[in-house]
């Protein structure tokens, strides 16, 4: 799900950012993908639903994964807001080309030791807002799923082989207390029917029906590191009110 062409190294986990910087693609509708590459996240499949999410571009490029949590709050990883500009959203449509909702982000508060960002639209957008889970939602061994519109398959630049329509995928918890790229606390999990690329950066992670990370770092192999929200609840509170 991620862009190679962006890709940072990530301390000894040898684990790269999720984030991408591309042209909005143009695609096939999902049933009938020309391109012979397996569905994007690399593996995986079509997201069927997934009105909480939101597509982020970045000065009118796509470059994330993102949620929108609350009227006029989205919740993404924070290097993929870490430089300045101008940061758009689509919301509540699987086709990150059409449909949704667009709104435009006016702040960004950033933690200070995670990944992790919230950034405040402009005005307050009526959609389906991602439930955010708790410290029991999560556990070693557990299937997951995980979301994006990132690369679709190790294309050297993943910048070229973005989904156009939301993906998800199914890996296996191995750890909800391991470090994602600042070092913050994650949810580190492992290739099940698909892993996650460039672009898949600050997407979601779901456990029994709730969002329980963000995602951080991937080596679009084997392994995928997600900052674990559960652990992060007060300061979101604090920053959106949920």
């Amino acid at each position: 799900m991620r862009l190679r062409s962006f890709a940072l190294i990530a301390g000894t986990a040898f684990m790269a950012l999720l984030g991408a910087t591309a042209p909005v693609a143009s695609a096939a509708e999902p049933a009938t993908d020309p391109s012979g590459v397996q569905p994007m996240i690399i593996g995986g499949q079509y997201a069927q639903s997934g009105p909480w999410a939101a597509r982020l571009f970045a000065n009118g490029r796509q470059t994330c994964t993102s949620t929108i949590i609350a009227p006029q709050y989205i919740l993404t990883a924070k290097h993929c807001v870490a430089s300045g500009g101008t940061f758009t959203f689509r919301i509540g449509s699987l086709d990150q080309t059409s449909g949704g909702t667009m709104a435009t982000g006016s702040t960004v508060t950033r933690h200070a030791s995670a990944d992790l960002a919230i950034v405040r639209l402009t005005a307050p957008v009526n959609a389906t807002y991602s439930p955010l889970g708790t410290t029991s939602d999560v556990a070693t061994g557990q299937t997951v799923q995980v979301y994006g519109w990132g690369a679709t398959s190790q294309c050297g630049s993943e910048i070229n082989c973005q989904s156009q329509y939301l993906k998800v995928a199914n890996v296996r918890v191995t750890s909800v207390a391991c470090r994602d790229y600042n070092g913050g606390v994650a949810v580190c999990a492992s290739r099940g029917d698909g892993i996650t690329a460039g672009g898949d950066s600050g997407g979601p992670m779901f456990a029994s029906g709730r969002q329980v990370g963000v995602a951080s770092t991937s080596d679009r192999q084997t392994t995928t590191a997600y900052t674990n929200i559960t652990r992060y609840r007060p300061w979101i509170q604090q920053v959106a009110g949920v």
